[in-house]
């Protein structure tokens, strides 16, 4: 008995995902497995990316027997030689139908994939990722760096042969319906690439000398790209280095001179060590900053918020929630070097 056409067969249990949540799955199938780059297409990885295509998504079934796939990509070059040495033989010899296979065309051109122009000139790698680390003493961040994919448009040829033409309009309604808006998507390596289908073409065998049967040709074309792993970069960003120090808990504390509640006038130096030329501060009073003295600095430049103000500026003026961004030109390099200045608040 049928079921009702208002009965549905499959129960979605797993709800699909739109908009933003698609993408980040996308992102996900690309990341998986602990890499943070993208994985490498090459030739190899188009071919069989196709050919997997052909034998899940173009699958043939008939009379409850699924219709053979030639498991390997063949060559316009090895054609002749497939056809004179059949591997679907009976026992008499004689090629057993149907089976579908899969033909590549030689040639691989410059692809569409990117509109077929060459947008970005050269070899440039761009940023893709960053990476946070930690080895134990320094926290830093690795920047990946990866070039333009190279797009290509390969040409297959999908065919199957059969002596029965119930056969034949079965794979074409398979090929009908998957390319029913002319093209379809196939997933080669965790990227997603289109194919385009051409008008099929008849190669049948017709001459009454020898056996007739059919043979259907549908012309796929690959619109991929090709990403070379060995391209890939990693280098190193921002590193930061924690240095702890211990402390005796047994040690009495120093008697200190009482200083007032909240001073108005207060010291405030700034420290360069060797290897830094910037200092940034995110101040929570307002206050006028005048400039002392200054050691091992040849000249400075005075940043507030992001905006440059000045340099080798004697009072610097900040209010509540400014960040202040201090960069030094040290005059020995190798030395720390050191700005002396008095703060006063401003009520």
């Amino acid at each position: 008995m049928a079921f009702p056409k208002k009965i549905k067969k499959h129960l979605p249990l797993v709800p699909k995902k739109f908009g933003t949540e698609r993408r980040m799955e996308l992102i996900e199938d690309v990341t998986d497995n602990g890499t943070y780059l993208p994985k490498g297409v090459l030739h190899a990885d188009l071919d069989k990316g196709v050919l997997d295509f052909v034998k899940e998504r173009l699958k043939l079934v008939v009379d409850g027997k699924t219709v053979p796939t030639v498991d390997k990509i063949i060559t316009t070059q090895s054609w002749s030689q497939f056809t004179e040495t059949w591997k679907f033989q009976d026992l008499d010899k004689n090629v057993s139908l149907p089976f579908i296979i899969t033909v590549r065309q030689p040639e691989v051109i410059y692809g569409k994939f990117q509109g077929g122009a060459a947008n970005i000139p050269e070899r440039l790698r761009f940023f893709y990722y960053s990476v946070p680390t930690w080895d134990g003493d320094r926290k830093g961040v690795d920047v990946y760096k990866i070039p333009q994919p190279v797009p290509v448009d390969i040409t297959y040829n999908v065919k199957i042969f059969c002596n029965r033409m119930r056969e034949l309009n079965e794979f074409n309604k398979i090929m009908m319906q998957t390319f029913t808006s002319k093209q379809a998507y196939t997933q080669i390596k965790g990227h997603y690439m289109p194919m385009k289908l051409a008008d099929p073409t008849d190669e049948s065998v017709k001459e009454i000398e020898k056996r007739k049967y059919y043979i259907q040709n549908y012309k796929i074309t690959l619109m991929g790209f090709l990403l070379d792993e060995a391209e890939f970069q990693v280098s190193p960003g921002i590193t930061r280095q924690v240095t702890m120090f211990e402390v005796d808990p047994l040690n009495k504390s120093r008697k200190v001179n009482i200083q007032p509640p909240r001073p108005d006038t207060f010291d405030l130096n700034l420290l360069f060590v060797s290897g830094n030329t910037q200092l940034s501060e995110v101040f929570r009073y307002t206050a006028d900053i005048k400039i002392q003295n200054t050691t091992n600095v040849d000249t400075y430049s005075v940043f507030i918020n992001g905006n440059f103000v000045g340099s080798d500026l004697e009072i610097i003026q900040i209010n509540d929630g400014d960040t202040l961004v201090v960069g030094v030109t040290k005059t020995n390099p190798l030395e720390e070097s050191t700005i002396n200045t008095i703060a006063h608040l401003v009520t």
